[in-house]
């Protein structure tokens, strides 16, 4: 993998497990959660990280049917 320029997720408190999200040349985004584990990557593609975050935008400001 080339060197990526991680970047902490403006999200995440201090102090608290962090989300890092790098984006590489190719268009895929990369994503891990704190220090703790950089070797777990999650690679995806921007509009499937939009959908994601939008999923969970509307799960948790939206009605949940429960």
């Amino acid at each position: 993998m080339t060197n990526l320029n991680w970047q902490k997720s403006t999200y995440s408190e201090e102090g608290a497990s962090c989300v890092y999200v790098a984006a590489a040349l190719t268009g895929t985004i990369h994503i891990h959660e704190s220090d703790d584990h950089p070797e777990a990557i999650l690679t995806t593609g921007p509009r499937q990280l939009r959908a994601l975050i939008s999923g969970i935008r509307n799960r948790t400001e939206g009605p949940t049917g429960r």
